[in-house]
């Protein structure tokens, strides 16, 4: 088990297996020193724990933990890709998506979940540049969803 799935299992969590794709795409692909992930939900075993839209149906408090689990999810696409993810040199940059209700604002403290994690997981190499984004509607009605580029030491 490598450093950062210790780390993982220190906090309580399981690093889980990478995400089927929903559609036409890889779960993450790599470039030159860059793994770029797709858009990951916060499935656990394959099922979305809760669904709706966040300041309606799902609390930002709720949001933000399915921000950790989709956070998660993407170090499973990042591992499918290298293998280990003791590899990763940073995390560069996090984007996440956040179904809102229309008069929801709290984007950024729901995708705290999803930055906090890596933090707590990677230290310092979990350290990256985000955007919150607020959207209408997200697939399979997943309240958050969250992607991100890293950077990887080489083979």
């Amino acid at each position: 088990m490598s450093a950062v799935e210790e780390k993982i299992a220190s906090l309580g969590l399981t690093l889980p297996e990478p995400a089927a794709p929903l559609a036409a795409y890889v779960p993450a692909v790599r470039t030159g020193p860059y793994v770029y992930t797709a858009g990951q939900l916060p499935l656990v075993e394959g099922k979305l724990p809760l669904t709706g839209k966040v300041g309606a149906e799902v609390t930002p408090e709720e949001a933000k933990e399915l921000a950790r689990t989709c956070a998660l999810n993407a170090l499973a696409a990042v591992k499918s890709v290298v293998g280990d993810l003791d590899r990763v040199v940073r995390v560069v940059k996090v984007v996440g998506f956040v179904a809102s209700a229309s008069d929801f604002t709290g984007q950024p403290g729901v995708v705290n979940g999803a930055s906090e994690l890596f933090g707590e997981v990677l230290g310092d190499k979990g350290v990256h540049a985000r955007s919150a984004v607020g959207v209408a509607v997200l697939p399979l009605d997943a309240p958050v969803e969250v992607e991100i580029q890293v950077e990887v030491a080489g083979d």
